[in-house]
């Protein structure tokens, strides 16, 4: 089969790879879409990884194969795939920080090599762990593939929206109106609460308004708190949502969040980046500051209820189409994107 494989730091290699083999508990999927994750740009760009793997991990396809022990699944089946199940037994699970278990992390789909995803393949195989509870979740037949591959990165930010406790009546401001904060604003307005956000580019920025955001601004503009101000009775904003990694996002949210409101960390920064702060700023303000990592557990079925029900409608975020073979060309393009570049998606 075909797929690209990760050789080193900004290196990618279409090349053929062997079909996975299946153990008996172990289920076969080829891949008819991926999506393309900021995390998968990330894992390409940076030496966070030792090669060669092959990443991708926003998968939606058709079981190719089941393992003699497979039990409720056959060939033909249409499914959206987690690529990771925590243990559900680890202290971490025990506290709902199923993100932190070794397990979650540890355990992965693959389309060969150190198992990494693997959704950058013909096929992707899925471990038995994984078959056995819950991350196989059936795709309706009214629902595309293409909609279904964000079942995944719905759940990540649905997990934001549930940690910062964002409610009907609130007014979120979501820094950043790419493809991860324009899901974040159809969630805010799913969640009954208001949406606010900011981007650099006018067209992302018209783009917000569009998919229902109260206000949308130039994230340079002088008067920007001063403006969130207005818009809420000279309080701010109850939760700022950090989507994309900025220091300066940071102390503009903290410039426009209320006394007594929060401030997620959503996209992740680059290690180097440190911001200092003065703390009695946090400690006067009663500021609460949250950091929120991959998906939960606990919200899948949410999750897939949002996107087959089509209570958000994540066709508005697909921007471009990809054949796998061009996956750099696509990495590109996220890098440095255009005006009316969003999602991307893959297909093999």
């Amino acid at each position: 089969m075909k797929a690209q494989v990760f050789r080193g730091v900004n290196q990618l290699s279409y090349e053929e790879v062997p079909v996975p083999n299946l153990a008996p508990e172990e289920v076969l999927v080829q891949v008819r879409v991926v999506g393309l994750c900021q995390s998968d740009i990330k894992k390409i760009r940076y030496p966070l990884y030792e090669p060669p793997r092959i990443f991708g991990h926003e998968t939606a396809g058709t079981i190719a194969a089941v393992g003699s022990h497979v039990k409720g699944w056959k060939v033909g089946d249409r499914v959206a795939v987690m690529h990771h199940i925590p243990c559900m037994r680890c202290a971490y699970c025990l506290n709902d920080n199923f993100s932190m278990c070794d397990v979650y992390k540890n355990i992965s789909t693959t389309a060969g090599f150190n198992p990494s995803g693997g959704g950058f393949a013909e096929y992707v195989k899925v471990p038995g762990h994984i078959v056995e509870n819950g991350g196989l979740i059936p795709i309706p037949d009214h629902i595309s593939f293409e909609e279904a591959s964000f079942v995944e990165p719905t759940n990540c930010c649905l997990k934001a929206v549930k940690k910062a406790q964002i409610a009907p009546g609130q007014t979120v401001l979501i820094t950043g109106a790419g493809p991860i904060g324009l899901m974040f604003i159809m969630l805010v307005q799913y969640f009954g609460a208001r949406a606010i956000a900011t981007d650099l580019l006018p067209s992302r920025i018209e783009k917000a308004m569009e998919i229902g955001a109260e206000a949308a601004f130039d994230a340079r503009d002088p008067d920007l708190a001063r403006k969130v101000q207005e818009l809420t009775g000279g309080m701010g904003a109850d939760v700022a949502l950090l989507a994309v990694p900025s220091d300066k996002a940071f102390f503009q949210a903290l410039n426009c969040t209320r006394k007594g409101g929060k401030i997620l960390f959503f996209a992740e920064f680059p290690d180097e980046v440190e911001i200092p702060i003065n703390p009695n700023i946090l400690y006067r303000r009663e500021i609460d500051l949250i950091g929120s990592y991959s998906s939960s557990y606990r919200l899948q079925s949410l999750a897939a209820d949002i996107v087959f029900s089509r209570r958000i409608n994540v066709q508005a975020l697909i921007s471009d189409r990809y054949p796998l073979e061009n996956l750099h060309q696509a990495v590109e393009q996220a890098i440095a994107p255009t005006a009316e570049t969003y999602k991307i998606l893959i297909y093999p």
